[in-house]
């Protein structure tokens, strides 16, 4: 068994990285590319042992890199930064290659927002304070005390930028970090700890193990060492994960799915919402946050499906490593197998495809044509379920409140995008919709200082700015009272 692979001209460690240096396991898995099917390379597959050995490791660095002054975790992060820029283009070929989303976008979008969420995390840890206050004379001074060792879960649908969110908070906080990314995307965070440790990230700091959830991912988060969990993932997954932490009380940070409504009221600009609508299909429609419920007022629908029939239509669907190329293929071959099925059903059920409907024929593989689906009742699975996949339902509504009670009978809550003319309306619906983020007359604007997570099943807390620090800290209040000092000459 090689401990290496080349993908697209990069070679890449297949071992874990625990301790500062690299760990094979006994068993591995095999990571196959949605582009073609090829396979990618032989990963080690961890377990119980190799949780072990990271938490263990995570747990003796804690002490020194909590330790280190601001300043230098600061430098540190940025030097990681520098590497993930120096190595932009590797990236953005093997993450391609890995999780099939659009190469085009990994050079311009997400690799530059890697390295950003060091740069971010790293400015902000410098300038991160509370005015101290008094309370009867005494002064009460905050501050932010690192946690321990973190324990990151990350998905496959943006590898390296949905990792580096979690590891580049956590790391700057003071505290030690154990990665798990998804095992049907793993290779850019090997490449990430080989980046890390050329920066002069202390050994233990960053450990990376892969493997499967129900092995290495139990065994981690179960872990009585582990001081917080994030996970950005499933609900099941994440009920799982929020029972295995109970029994050590270790906090939870959950981003968990969508059902996330988009609203065109008739006074929109018509083409603006309809290019928020397409936009919609990005990365094959694999993002949390996808408006994936077209809500439109009655009296615009037939032009409104008129234009998005059109522009949609026009998207190119192929190779994600051509430049050409708008939507590339799922995932997995369980993962279309599942978009199929919640098709399928809604079609028995009464369902019209006005596009798509059924897998790329033309290409085969894992593509899976654009779809958008009508004639939807309110408390059918297709309404109420994450596809998570190219597929939109299309409802009409006739009044505002119809709109804001159609929005929010889901049990999601992550996100909201509204098209409208009236600021007032803006303001009006934005308030009474149930969603972490509401976009309005835009769509999937990220800044790192802002709050993100979701409300009901779609998660549980908020990451971003001084809630990064908030969380992955435990937060000290200190009281001093005026007088009681001794002089000493």
């Amino acid at each position: 068994m090689t401990d290496r692979t080349i993908v697209a001209g990069v070679a890449i460690d297949t071992r874990h990285w625990i301790g500062g240096r690299r760990v094979g396991s006994a068993e591995t898995f095999t990571d196959h590319s949605p582009i073609d099917g090829a396979v990618l390379g032989e990963i080690a597959r961890g377990g119980a042992a190799e949780a072990d050995a990271a938490m263990a490791a995570a747990k003796a660095a804690f002490p020194a890199w909590a330790a280190t002054p601001r300043a230098e975790r600061a430098r540190l992060l940025h030097a990681i930064a520098d590497g993930v820029e120096k190595r932009l283009e590797e990236l953005a070929i093997v993450e391609t290659s890995d999780n099939g989303a659009l190469l085009r976008s990994h050079r311009r979008g997400v690799m530059p927002r890697v390295a950003h969420n060091f740069r971010f995390f790293a400015d902000w840890l410098l300038q991160l304070e509370h005015e101290d206050f008094e309370t009867r004379g005494h002064t009460n001074h905050v501050s932010w005390d690192p946690a321990g060792p973190c324990v990151l879960i990350t998905p496959w649908n943006a590898p390296l930028m949905l990792s580096t969110w979690k590891v580049a908070p956590a790391l700057a906080a003071g505290n030690t970090v154990v990665l798990k990314p998804a095992e049907w995307s793993p290779l850019t965070a090997s490449l990430l700890a080989d980046i890390a440790a050329e920066a002069g990230l202390p050994a233990g700091v960053l450990n990376v193990v892969q493997g499967y959830g129900g092995e290495v991912g139990s065994a981690l988060v179960s872990h009585p060492d582990a001081r917080r969990i994030s996970f950005t993932g499933s609900v099941p997954t994440a009920k799982a994960i929020a029972a295995a932490a109970a029994a050590n009380l270790t906090p939870l940070s959950l981003e968990l799915g969508g059902k996330s409504p988009l609203l065109v009221f008739a006074d929109a600009d018509l083409d603006l919402a309809v290019d928020l609508a397409v936009e919609q299909y990005d990365n094959a429609g694999q993002v949390c946050l996808s408006g994936t419920r077209l809500l439109v007022e009655s009296s615009v629908a037939e032009e409104f499906t008129r234009r998005f029939v059109a522009k949609a239509s026009a998207l190119q669907q192929g190779d994600p490593r051509d430049e050409a190329t708008d939507i590339g293929p799922n995932i997995h071959q369980r993962q279309l197998e599942k978009i199929d099925g919640f098709v399928q059903r809604a079609l028995t059920a009464g369902a019209r495809a006005v596009i798509g409907g059924t897998p790329n024929e033309e290409l085969g593989g894992l593509y899976y044509r654009p779809t958008l689906l009508t004639d939807v009742a309110q408390d059918s699975e297709i309404v109420q379920e994450e596809v998570f996949g190219p597929v939109l339902v299309l409802q009409t509504f006739d009044t505002e409140d119809e709109a804001v009670r159609l929005a929010n009978d889901t049990r999601f809550g992550l996100a909201a995008t509204v098209a409208t003319g009236d600021r007032e309306r803006a303001e009006r619906v934005g308030a009474q919709l149930v969603a972490g983020t509401v976009w309005v007359n835009c769509f999937f604007v990220r800044d790192l200082q802002a709050p993100f997570g979701g409300s009901r099943e779609s998660g549980v807390g908020r990451e971003g700015g001084d809630w990064s620090f908030d969380f992955y800290c435990d937060v000290k209040n200190t009281v001093t009272a005026p007088n009681g000092w001794r002089n000493h000459g």
